[in-house]
């Protein structure tokens, strides 16, 4: 496949002289590097520039591809309104791509606001590429809220449009930063979850093994406060099967904000390098794995959403044990997805005749009633693990100080409200985060006077 280069890049606008009025000056590398794929860019000659974008429209569970003739965009908002740019869209390939995901039923197409205007992690990249070449059409897109896998697939759709064109050539652009939490100075603060995600991402660009960006923890990667790890898993999908050689031009961080360029030049195809799908059969195997292993609480909810999604039927109490079915407690059921957070709903108190009524009723509403997420689908069944935790006694405290994130979770109540977290939560690192969170849940302010309860849980995973 020689009609496809790829190439991962920073935005930040002070790249930018008239904008970083000489702060540009600190990241001398990733200019150069930058000024080095233009160039690569302006030989090659693509007749399309793909660009994915963090900063396009984007939605939670939809891939927006831009439509329309073409797009404007200036640097107004960054006081350089002079630095302007009229793009043509390849509006053949954007009425393709949108054809193929309405066929295959992918979750991407042209629906959604139409007209937006380019904005500057598109521009950026168009900014250098223009010092050196610019007879192109552009295709824009952006990512999503869905998985890293979805991700993937996106790019390897994205790739096999390319692939049924080979009298055009095309380079695909990743926009994106690295973490935006390396500094306690910098603008966002700093998280120790950002320089783990930097080195992280850099050895990927290095290598090339964009298998590992499946090996992430998604917490990590939410922690580190970044903006193109998504746009990074598309691009890979768009290198499935295929060789390429990986080269990490620079990497710098002096601002607090990780930037990093990185070039992929196809050498011929690699059967062997279809990552997306030797982690789809990965997971497959652990979820077998925890199926296999997970006790009667965990197979009660899991049995009890199953059916109610199918079917809308309310899972019989006669599948629960005699434990289940005499004792009562507090119930939270949670549910993930890829690693991420997919419901979670619970009860602090009994609510209902016993432990098995109140995992049947909360692993329901788990699933269907989080307001933080739509129902769970029929689709999403195969890739759900459940947790259920099971609430002892809460206590009042007098202090923080006798809490313990990982032993307790933590209530708060104030006139009426109340807020709920429990222990031993991904990402959770401070007694201070677990109440605030749960002040958060509560919609009580910290400056009000809130009360303080803990309680330990029985997990079963």
């Amino acid at each position: 496949m020689n009609n496809l280069r790829a190439y991962f890049v920073p935005h930040p606008p002070l790249i930018i002289p008239e904008i970083g009025r000489g702060d540009e000056q600190a990241i001398k590398a990733t200019i150069a590097a930058y000024q080095q794929v233009a160039k690569e860019i302006a030989a090659y000659k693509p007749d399309t520039i793909v660009i994915i974008s963090p900063h396009a429209l984007t939605y939670e569970d939809y891939f927006h591809i831009e439509g329309g003739l073409s797009s404007r965009g200036n640097f107004a908002d960054y006081k350089a309104p002079q630095i302007s740019f009229n793009v043509a869209h390849d509006v053949d390939y954007v009425k393709k791509l949108a054809s193929f995901a309405k066929k295959t039923t992918f979750p991407a197409g042209t629906d959604g606001r139409a007209n937006n205007p380019l904005d500057h992690a598109t521009m950026i990249p168009l900014y250098f590429i223009n010092q050196h070449y610019r007879e192109y059409q552009v295709v824009r897109l952006s990512f999503s809220g869905l998985s890293f896998l979805t991700h993937y697939n996106y790019g390897k759709m994205i790739k096999e449009i390319i692939r049924s064109d080979a009298t055009k050539k095309y380079a695909v652009i990743a926009s994106g930063d690295l973490s935006h939490m390396l500094k306690s100075d910098g603008p966002y603060g700093y998280a120790e979850e950002g320089p783990l995600f930097d080195k992280a991402v850099c050895k990927v660009l290095k290598s090339g093994n964009f298998l590992d960006l499946f090996n992430l923890d998604p917490q990590m990667v939410e922690g580190a406060g970044e903006c193109g790890f998504r746009s990074l898993l598309i691009l890979a999908g768009t290198l499935d099967k295929l060789a390429v050689s990986a080269k990490l031009l620079s990497y710098e961080g002096p601002f607090g904000v990780g930037y990093a360029v990185a070039s992929f030049e196809v050498i011929n195809s690699d059967e062997k390098r279809n990552y997306g799908a030797q982690h789809e059969e990965k997971e497959e195997k652990k979820l077998k794995l925890i199926r296999r292993k997970e006790d009667e609480y965990v197979s009660l909810a899991r049995q009890t959403l199953e059916l109610y999604v199918r079917t809308g039927q309310v899972l019989s109490i006669d599948k629960a044990s005699d434990l289940l079915k005499r004792t009562r407690a507090g119930v939270f059921v949670s549910l993930k997805k890829h690693g991420m957070l997919r419901g979670c709903i619970g009860t602090i108190q009994p609510t209902t005749k016993s432990i098995a009524h109140e995992i049947i009723q909360n692993a329901i509403s788990s699933g269907t009633e989080d307001p933080r997420f739509p129902p769970v689908s029929i689709s999403e069944l195969s890739d759900l693990v459940y947790s259920v935790d099971i609430l002892k006694e809460p206590e009042p405290i007098s202090s923080k100080n006798v809490l313990d994130i990982k032993k307790y979770g933590v209530i708060v109540r104030c006139r009426g409200r109340s807020g709920l977290l429990l222990p031993n939560i991904e990402g959770v690192h401070s007694v201070e985060e677990q109440i605030s969170i749960a002040l958060s849940k509560a919609g009580i302010s910290k400056h009000e006077l809130y009360t303080l309860e803990r309680f330990e849980v029985v997990r079963h995973q």
